[in-house]
């Protein structure tokens, strides 16, 4: 039986530019592409049909990440369910989706995913624990700079097992900054800032964090998780394991 949890309160309908691109593609088959914008940097685009992409067309470092999972899984930011969709109808692992977009969510369910929640991940909580969080397309970007990675790596500890583990890939954003830029940033090079856009939705601008795998073993190691590469990407991307210790 599917769960039918949507909340309202968690992102303005006007606001939720994933959602509203995600809802006129399933309705219509077709959707102008998302832009992303951020500062210093050109204007990108996101086609919405990738957002629904079927494992063979997923990249490597999410096959080899959904192929990483055990036991009951939670999938954080999963959007439209396509990880969530192959960890419940392939691998037949009990599964619930989280995701801040109302319509995302919505259309998670339309697919056929049987637990799909609209929350953030900070507000979630539950009786149950998981035994993996999944945090893809760079999903740990949700503790928005690098001084609130406690307040993530706390939560993730309250949601997961005794011996459950978070799978995340991030990318360390070092190639885009010369030596003299970044000897002139005042904080940490992987943190972003970002406003996305569908037809005339914008969101309001938000951070966004980036983080090279050994700032990530040194933050975990802080905080009492080990770190563990499991992967690494052809472009400065990777793909690790968190077990709290």
């Amino acid at each position: 039986m599917k769960q039918n949890y949507l909340s309202h309160s968690i992102v303005p309908r006007q606001k939720d530019v994933f959602g509203k691109a995600a809802l006129d593609f399933i309705e219509q088959g077709k959707a102008p592409k998302i832009k992303v914008y951020a500062e210093h940097f050109d204007t990108d685009f996101i086609p919405v049909d990738y957002l629904f992409r079927d494992y063979k067309e997923m990249p490597p470092l999410e096959q080899k990440a959904l192929n990483c999972v055990k036991g009951k899984v939670l999938d954080v930011g999963a959007g439209v369910g396509s990880h969530s969709l192959y960890i419940q109808n392939t691998l037949q692992l009990e599964v619930t989706a989280i995701d801040y977009s109302y319509g995302a969510i919505q259309v998670a369910q339309q697919r056929g995913l049987n637990h799909a929640i609209a929350t953030n991940f900070y507000n979630f909580s539950h009786d149950l624990k998981y035994d993996t969080l999944l945090m893809l397309m760079n999903g740990i970007g949700i503790a928005g700079k690098l001084s609130f990675l406690p307040l993530f790596f706390q939560h993730a500890r309250n949601l997961l097992t005794p011996n459950g583990k978070v799978i995340l890939d991030s990318s360390d954003l070092i190639y885009l900054y010369d030596s003299e830029e970044l000897s002139h940033l005042n904080h940490y090079y992987g943190e972003m800032s970002y406003q996305i856009g569908y037809k005339d939705l914008i969101s309001d601008s938000f951070d966004w964090l980036y983080i090279g795998f050994e700032e990530l073993q040194q933050q975990a190691q802080i905080n009492h998780f080990s770190c563990r590469l499991l992967a690494s990407g052809e472009h400065y991307d990777y793909l690790a394991e968190l077990q709290p210790i």
